[in-house]
């Protein structure tokens, strides 16, 4: 984006467990690779520990489109992860009732040193949102 442009870029909120995903991103910065800079990293113990109107607040509130990188079924946290996927996917239920496309919310693992893997997601969900966001609403 250009200095004093006013191009609206769709903002990317990442949730990154501190046990795999977090030490994943910050491999990425270690190896200077570069990602779009509408990314937003929070480091969470687990993303299981927010409700599924955490999520839809984050749409209201203008976040684009939301990735939950966890260990997957590595986590720490017995039971955690599978609690997530059920919960992500009763988001994707409400987000179709509101008539939100169900890939701004995506879930997925990532480990320590899956740095390709990162950065493929962040990518995959920078271009999906410009896509959608070219795309032309339609009044509910």
């Amino acid at each position: 984006m250009l200095p004093g442009s006013r191009e609206k870029v769709p903002r990317i909120l990442i949730l990154a467990t501190e046990a795999c995903a977090y030490p994943g991103a910050d491999h990425v910065g270690q190896i200077h690779a570069e990602y779009p800079t509408n990314a937003y990293i929070v480091r969470v113990p687990a993303p299981v520990i927010f409700p599924e109107s955490f999520y839809l607040r984050c749409f209201e509130k203008g976040i684009a489109g939301i990735l939950v990188m966890s260990c997957g079924h590595e986590c720490p946290y017995p039971g955690a992860y599978d609690a997530l996927a059920a919960r992500i996917g009763r988001v994707h239920q409400r987000m179709i009732e509101r008539k939100l496309d169900t890939s701004r919310l995506r879930l997925c693992a990532i480990c320590t040193v899956c740095s390709k893997a990162f950065l493929k997601e962040v990518q995959q969900m920078h271009e999906k949102l410009l896509q959608v966001d070219a795309e032309p609403q339609h009044a509910p």
